[in-house]
């Protein structure tokens, strides 16, 4: 069953980029995040209590969660949610985004004392292309300068995230972690909403359908599998998966969108394909 779990978070997460859109259209990126992290912990801490897990932790073990959600729910989602809000190409977002992997493996060695093989950066680099081939080069020239830097700030802090996530050594309940970084994703935007952000929702058929998904598939699912993956493997093979998710994510708006998939997005998904599997093989 463990592996099925990365195939299982592939589909989730890239499902994710298709409700992003209709969630900003309606709502402020930040109030949509505080009001879906808001749920997500609510969700957690019920599931927590049902499944008689212990809420009440220690202050480390807490403050480690909570600072985990800060990086990821907080700068890394904040980041790219505001960046597309404002105009950034959803292709480049994703673009910067996915060299999350190769990041992952310049700092994995010296911070986690990992090895990083050659057969791992080979495959890594060939995910890349194929990443890049997928989501192209037309990308447009009106590129907003507050857009690109928090898509960057997104980049780094979704690698400290997971960094971060590796080296912690508490050993709490999936349930008990997974509301504690809820929270701190819900801090976060709430900070946002307080000191800087014009804060609103409509809640639209649309935007209902939109967030539930995201809080049920994507919060509760694929996050909760990125955190089990992240804690059996090895931080650099765990995200190399991430290159799978822009061929999956243009595979899925043709399926539902009827969005265009040209031949040249095909041979990216083989050749991303292909370097994900050989980053990730055991042998």
């Amino acid at each position: 069953m463990i592996k099925v779990f990365p195939f299982i978070f592939i589909l989730l997460w890239s499902s994710a980029f298709i409700t992003t859109k209709p969630i900003i259209d309606y709502s402020d990126p930040f109030a949509a995040l505080a009001f879906r992290f808001a749920l997500v912990a609510f969700g957690f801490l019920i599931f927590s209590i049902y499944s008689r897990q212990k809420i009440i932790v220690s202050k480390k073990n807490f403050l480690q969660s909570f600072f985990s959600g800060v990086l990821f729910h907080g700068f890394y989602l904040g980041g790219v949610f505001y960046s597309i809000s404002i105009g950034m190409p959803t292709g480049l977002a994703a673009l910067i985004v996915t060299l999350q992997p190769i990041l992952t493996n310049v700092l994995s060695g010296p911070i986690l004392k990992e090895k990083v093989s050659i057969k791992q950066w080979i495959g890594v680099l060939l995910g890349f292309v194929g990443a890049s081939l997928v989501l192209g080069f037309e990308i447009g020239s009106k590129i907003p300068t507050a857009g690109l830097i928090a898509t960057i700030i997104a980049l780094i802090a979704i690698t400290s995230s997971t960094l971060w996530q590796k080296t912690i050594s508490n050993n709490l309940p999936l349930s008990v972690s997974n509301m504690n970084q809820a929270l701190g994703g819900f801090s976060f935007h709430l900070l946002i909403i307080i000191f800087f952000a014009d804060p609103y929702i409509e809640f639209s058929k649309t935007f209902i359908i939109a967030m539930s998904h995201q809080i049920f598939l994507v919060s509760f699912g694929a996050f909760t599998i990125l955190m089990f993956l992240i804690k059996k493997n090895s931080a650099s093979k765990t995200v190399s998966i991430f290159f799978l998710i822009p061929p999956t994510s243009a595979f899925m708006a043709w399926l539902f969108l009827n969005e265009k998939l040209s031949n040249l997005d095909l041979l990216g998904f083989f050749i991303a394909t292909i370097g994900v599997y050989i980053a990730t093989r055991d042998k």
